[in-house]
């Protein structure tokens, strides 16, 4: 596989722009962290299958704040808010981030402790706690 391919940093930061655009189709794009019970899927295009919601967190009215043209291209997260009743106990594996609740889905991410696209101090979610995320961003790189 060939490792030469790049894009210059404008083209990163419309990337950027689109995927700010398509989440805020709805009326408040919303983070959900699931376990993987059955399998993560393979990819956001893919159904979830018999994976738990264990948190949903909904986004401001417009998700994304800020975009850079630096390389990496940076997308910065608005207010997120928290789930104040964790749907279910278990252990978070991935997030999908949907156009509003039941919404269309966006994209998807790893979600652990430490170097995920989605980083938790804790991956134990127990049904009934606060769930939170202070800050996130989306990185596209150049090359």
């Amino acid at each position: 596989m060939a490792a030469g391919f790049s894009i210059t940093n404008a083209v990163a930061a419309a990337m950027q722009t689109a995927l700010a655009t398509a989440t805020d189709a709805g009326t408040a794009a919303v983070i959900e962290i699931y376990d993987s019970t059955g399998g993560v899927p393979t990819d956001a295009n893919a159904a979830i299958g018999s994976c738990a919601l264990l948190a949903s967190l909904t986004c401001s009215a417009t998700a994304f704040t800020a975009t850079t043209t630096a390389n990496p291209s940076v997308l910065t997260m608005g207010t997120i808010g928290s789930d104040t009743s964790a749907d279910s106990t278990g252990t978070a594996a991935f997030f999908r981030i949907k156009t509003q609740t039941a919404g269309t889905v966006i994209a998807q991410g790893t979600a652990g402790v430490g170097s995920f696209d989605l980083a938790l101090n804790t991956t134990s979610f127990t049904s009934g706690s606060t769930v939170s995320i202070t800050s996130a961003t989306v990185s596209l790189p150049a090359s």
